[in-house]
């Protein structure tokens, strides 16, 4: 045995783990005998190695220890219904799996995550890109907002300084075994691929059939039954690609009974839905969408049933066209057989912890009919300073085509919407509007008192606040003078709110909100309470009341009340989830609506897990 190499025995062999281009070699195994080994290098020569390692790896270290840039802190920049967006993603050191702590973004609030006397949320990455990172949400006491503060748990602390130093070459250290030589002169690192990202292949929602009915009376008395289809989905990096599945649709596949159903509450909302295919590879120049979709760079077109795509021509500047018709019933001059085209230009810096901005033009033209009606062009900007301030303003200018207009000319500024939000204090949001319209608009008025057209009743200047009485408790109002087009005189319009996410002790959310309006278009008021309560992620429950009372001589009577509610059952370890809900209208049209369903749920991220486990 004594001349001997390359023996291959249990005591004789040694394991060393390189780490990337610092490694970390373990040496006291090399230490466990006076005399050198067979096949191993003397116990001078040892220690001198190890001394050398030291002294290149430990100064190292510690500036990984020191780096700034490794922080165990993040910000939230947007809240989704379940899903929380941070700030920072794989360069931050962010991975699948890893648990963070929310808290209010406050200078009087100890910043360290050791402190849990103000956690209001705990969540857990989902999805990471290079600079971002989605989350979701396992327990939560009071609602989280953009700029909150999320600190990850200890244990992740040190995973994620790991990724940092490995930076972008997504190769992880493998551990690599040798029985004779010099490990610092014979060993090369060896390095294999990282398995795929948490985000490719990924997919989430469900999909399932419904059966109604409605009941309605009145002079136009029908008993109608429904036949529809459900689907909610967000499906990211599709077989490895970067085209992306996300958003939801309700809809009636079959009606039958004596007469035509009426057109409900309900079926306008269920119209409002976003569904969209979308191409965003950052490796590559173009981006393209098609769907019911927004702009991404102009929201302010309303949605679109069509399509986009653009190309980077340069670092934050995308040049690009779209085309699509105007479903949308929440649109300001919605038209069911509008269509509209055009090209647009954006450009975009900075990022979400300082100063940020958008600037988009373009041009196109609206159809009816496949008729050219309306040239027009638009302008949207936006300029923000983290969560402290931002400016948002949109504009669109155009030429209408009116028939018998003994040629008057009505070109020039068709809206204009102008905000500037202030965040002063943690808990207080202020914004000044300023809001602007030539025509009167199209929106469906039935919706008024769903609170989506709220932008929309307010014309001219308007100031709104929101304030956090308590961590449970929130407060919001938006008071301004109506200065509409063609209004004899100015009036007061009014909004107020009161948002309690813990009532008592019983866990129920409630959000009950009261509007006074007076615009070129019509009067009226409306208020609408809404009671929510989740039982984990297994029952889902809401509950509705609306009473709304609209005057206008550009449409009929559309004043009624309403009361509905509905239920969200998911079976533990079972893929399925049942659903049901109920509408009751009284006014102008008076029906019962109804609807059950049964589909299949799907979760390719929670499966991973579960395997794991």
């Amino acid at each position: 045995m004594q001349g001997t190499r390359g023996v291959s025995t249990l005591g004789d062999r040694r394991r060393l783990l390189h780490g990337g281009t610092r490694g970390r070699i373990g040496l006291a195994v090399l230490l466990e005998r006076r005399r050198p080994l067979p096949g191993f290098p003397s116990l001078r020569r040892v220690i001198a190695a190890s001394l050398l390692v030291l002294g290149v790896t430990l100064p190292t270290w510690a500036g990984q220890l020191a780096d700034p840039t490794l922080h165990s802190e993040f910000h939230v920049k947007y809240v989704a219904a379940g899903a929380v967006y941070l700030d920072r993603g794989k360069s931050a050191g962010l991975d699948q799996g890893m648990k963070l702590q929310v808290k209010h973004s406050s200078p009087s609030a100890p910043r360290s995550v050791t402190s849990t006397a103000s956690v209001i949320a705990e969540i857990r990455v989902v999805s990471v890109a290079q600079t971002s990172a989605v989350c979701e949400v396992i327990s939560q006491k009071e609602n989280m907002k953009a700029g909150d503060l999320a600190y990850l748990e200890e244990k992740d602390i040190e995973k994620a300084e790991q990724a940092k130093t490995m930076g972008n070459t997504r190769k992880y250290p493998q551990v690599v075994s040798f029985d004779e030589g010099d490990a610092l002169e014979e060993e090369a690192r060896a390095f294999v691929p990282r398995p795929p990202l948490p985000e490719v292949n990924r997919a989430r929602g469900m999909v399932g059939f419904e059966y109604g009915g409605i009941q309605s009376g009145g002079p136009f008395a029908s008993n109608t039954t429904q036949l529809g289809l459900f689907l909610k989905t967000d499906i990211t990096r599709i077989d490895g690609t970067y085209w992306n599945l996300r958003g939801y649709w309700r809809g009636e596949m079959n009606t039958t009974g004596g007469s035509a159903a009426p057109q409900t509450l309900q079926t306008l909302i269920n119209r409002t839905y976003h569904l969209q295919m979308t191409y965003d590879n950052p490796n590559s120049p173009w981006v393209m969408g098609v769907g019911r979709l927004y702009l991404p760079w102009a929201a302010s077109l309303d949605t679109i049933d069509g399509g986009y795509f653009g190309r980077r021509v340069e670092p934050g500047v995308i040049v690009g066209m779209f085309a699509g018709s105007t479903p949308d019933p929440t649109s300001w001059n919605y038209s069911p057989n509008r269509h509209l085209g055009g090209g647009f230009v954006n450009f975009s810096g900075g990022d979400f912890k300082s100063w940020r901005y958008s600037s988009t033009e373009g041009a196109g033209d609206e159809t009816v009919g496949w008729s050219a009606q309306r040239p027009f062009v638009f302008t949207e900007n936006n300029i923000s300073y983290g969560n402290v301030f931002s400016i948002y303003h949109s504009l669109q200018a155009d030429s209408p085509q009116i028939p018998n207009s003994n040629g008057k000319s009505y070109t020039g500024l068709s809206r204009s919407f102008l905000t500037v939000r202030i965040t002063p204090i943690p808990r207080l949001e202020l914004d000044f509007n300023h809001n602007y319209f030539r025509d009167i608009p199209t929106f469906d008025f039935a919706l008024i008192s769903t609170g989506l057209v709220d932008q929309l009743l307010f014309q001219g200047l308007s100031v709104g606040a929101r304030l956090e009485v308590t961590k449970n408790i929130a407060l919001s109002t938006t008071v301004g003078r109506n200065s509409g087009t063609g209004d004899a005189r100015s009036s007061l319009n009014q909004m107020y709110g009161i948002t309690v996410n813990r009532i008592w002790r019983t866990g129920v959310r409630g959000d009950l909100r009261w509007s006074k309006f007076d615009s070129s278009f019509g009067n009226g008021t409306y208020s609408s309470l809404s009671l929510t309560r989740n039982f984990g992620e297994i029952l889902q429950t809401e509950f509705l009341l609306g009473d709304q009372r609209f005057r206008s001589s550009l449409s009929s009577d559309t004043s009624y009340r309403s009361a509905g509610g509905s239920v969200y059952w998911f079976p533990p370890k079972v893929p399925v989830y049942l659903d049901a809900g109920f509408t009751r209208e009284q006014g102008v049209l008076n029906y019962n609506q109804w609807y059950t369903g049964l589909g299949y749920r799907f979760d390719t991220y929670r499966k991973r897990r579960e395997v794991k486990k």
